[in-house]
């Protein structure tokens, strides 16, 4: 038992080892400003990620080729990526202005612009952790592509097998694919990646798209064929940094704007010295939260306000949305578009202007309308970029007139996290973020509590969070290793520590805010990585995310507003008198 306990404990920090490797090697790299990664400079990076294999990565290590892994990835980088040999990150450098199309990935929002045939553009306007997670992604594709090419090249003169002379044929045919042809390359296909018929029928669909329906063929084509170019004629795939992203990275440029213009927006309505609640949320929970019930009153005669919500997050019912949204603006409700790359919108709700809205959030006549809270929500951050919008958001801001300070009263945070104690759908309440990595530890007082979520149907824990370096780089050894230790862990996720590093700089050091700021974070599971067929690669959450994301949203406005509790007494029916 001893000697499995040692073994376990060794493969944890084998692993966690393997990951600081990669992030060292990649800021290596950034700082060099270019490298190949299928050549001699890519190499501790592949060896990395192969001893860490982790969980949303699925067979990366075995022969065979990674289906889940390869949907995940190719769902965060941009269409047409699999055709580039040159990718080159960069700053905004002003390509939003030219002739190139923006190509936006599906799972991610960054722009990406295909220069030529053989260069795709990435626009890093997020920080590091936006770097890593694409270099991460690389490295598991490139993997990938190599096994293709080993599995169809007989010899070293170039010959290959009929299964890959096959499968040209179909992608580079003009006319679109009967089924007939579309099965015949599909077998061709499975014997490529190692995998069954019904395995590659089965992801197929999930792959395409309007504009490309045989996507999957078509990926699986470009990367072998461009790891065969590497393997043949040494024309090896290179990823560059362009010098201004190097310059730019780390100085808060994305960040800054943004803040500012949100700040500008407050003192522009004459919102600046009201009590701020900063929302760190979707763009849709707290706006149908307080709207949807008055929107939507004749839908809630034949539905319950928890199906309301489940149809507002459907994208199919765009007027349902549209209703809700019109009653928003026209009780003051302000939407920013960014403009500043960071790629995260906000919200501005007066609650001094709200008539038509859920009248458990109405504030109350006594209060003042100075003293009326104003609710700021903005979207999700992306991993090291929450520290550089929070910090920037908490700074006074400086008008002709000198600093204003804003007046925040509370910080709320409610994202995705992987859970370790349950499973899709429940609640994890954080007492502590640590950071991965480092010994880094982040305690605080959560306004919010286990009690507070508990009685409606969903599992909530409350424990300690670790914020991690890159959700697609863990694995069970190392997650299993924090969930069992003292440390406590009840979950992962990217943004936490980053977020509660700004907010006690700003509120005990910088004296920005206030230190009675209240902080309340909670997190709904996405996945759970310790179950196989449970990660963030095994796919969505579907409807299962709803529940939780209005039942935490509620939660928090309730605190905004203070909504009193109800005892469970006072929730028993009344008895009559006899």
């Amino acid at each position: 038992m001893g000697n499995l306990k040692l073994q376990g404990r060794t493969r944890a920090q084998e692993s966690s080892n393997a990951i600081e490797r990669m992030y060292i090697t990649m800021r290596h790299l950034f700082n060099r400003g270019f490298y190949k990664p299928m050549g001699v400079s890519g190499e501790t990076l592949r060896e990395a990620l192969l001893i860490l294999r982790p969980e949303i990565y699925g067979s990366v290590a075995e022969e065979k080729v990674e289906l889940n892994g390869l949907l995940y990835v190719m769902d965060r980088l941009p269409l047409g990526l699999e055709e580039c040999r040159f990718i080159n990150l960069t700053s905004d450098e002003g390509y939003g202005n030219s002739h190139f199309k923006p190509i936006v990935p599906p799972k991610r929002r960054r722009n990406c612009y295909r220069i030529d045939e053989e260069q795709m553009n990435i626009e890093i306007t997020r920080g590091r952790s936006e770097i890593y997670d694409i270099l991460t992604h690389l490295t598991f594709l490139f993997i990938e592509s190599h096994k293709i090419m080993r599995r169809v090249l007989i010899d070293e003169e170039g010959e290959v097998s009929r299964d890959w002379q096959k499968l040209e044929v179909a992608v580079t045919q003009k006319e679109p694919l009967t089924q007939a042809q579309r099965e015949v390359a599909l077998t061709h296909t499975a014997n490529i990646l190692g995998r069954t018929f019904r395995e590659v029928t089965t992801i197929y669909p999930l792959f395409s798209t309007s504009t490309s329906p045989e996507r999957f063929l078509h990926i699986i084509y470009y990367l072998g064929k461009l790891a065969l170019d590497e393997m043949l004629n040494n024309n090896k795939r290179i990823v560059t940094f362009s010098p201004v992203l190097r310059e730019r990275l780390g100085h808060h440029i994305h960040g800054e704007i943004w803040a500012n213009k949100v700040k500008e927006v407050l003192l522009e309505k004459n919102l600046m010295n009201r009590p701020l609640h900063i929302i760190s949320a979707n763009m849709h929970s707290v706006m149908n939260t307080l709207y949807a019930s008055e929107a939507l009153k004749p839908e809630l005669k034949k539905k319950s306000l928890f199906g309301i919500y489940e149809d507002l997050s459907n994208n199919a019912n765009g007027q349902l949305r549209m209703k809700v949204m019109k009653n928003a603006v026209a009780e003051g409700m302000v939407f920013i578009e960014d403009t500043s790359g960071a790629n995260i919108d906000v919200q501005v709700f007066d609650t001094a202007r709200m008539s038509l809205v859920n009248p458990k959030f109405k504030s109350g006549s006594k209060v003042k309308d100075e003293d009326k809270p104003v609710i700021m929500v903005m979207d999700y951050a992306f991993g090291e970029q929450a520290y550089e919008t929070m910090d920037e958001m908490l700074k006074p801001y400086q008008s002709e007139h000198g600093n204003i300070h804003l007046n925040v009263a509370s910080i709320s945070i409610m994202g995705k996290a992987g859970i370790l104690v349950g499973g899709k759908g429940d609640i994890m309440i954080p007492t502590a973020h640590l950071f991965e990595g480092t010994a880094d530890n982040y305690p605080f007082h959560n306004e919010l509590t286990k009690e507070d979520l508990e009685g409606n149907g969903i599992h909530v824990c409350d424990g300690s969070m670790i914020t991690v370096l890159g959700t697609s780089l863990q694995n069970k050894d190392i997650l299993k290793f924090f969930h069992e230790s003292t440390w406590n862990v009840v979950g992962l996720e990217m943004e936490g520590a980053h977020y509660q590093k700004a907010v006690q700089a700003a509120a005990r050091l910088r004296k920005n805010i206030s230190e009675d700021v209240k902080v309340r974070y909670a997190y709904y599971a996405s996945d759970n990585p310790l179950e196989t067929g449970s990660t963030l690669a095994s796919g969505g959450l579907g409807t299962t995310g709803v529940k939780p994301t209005y039942l935490i949203t509620e939660k928090i406005l309730e605190q905004i507003f203070e909504v009193p509790k109800i005892s469970e007494k006072e929730k028993e029916p009344k008895k009559e008198k006899a």
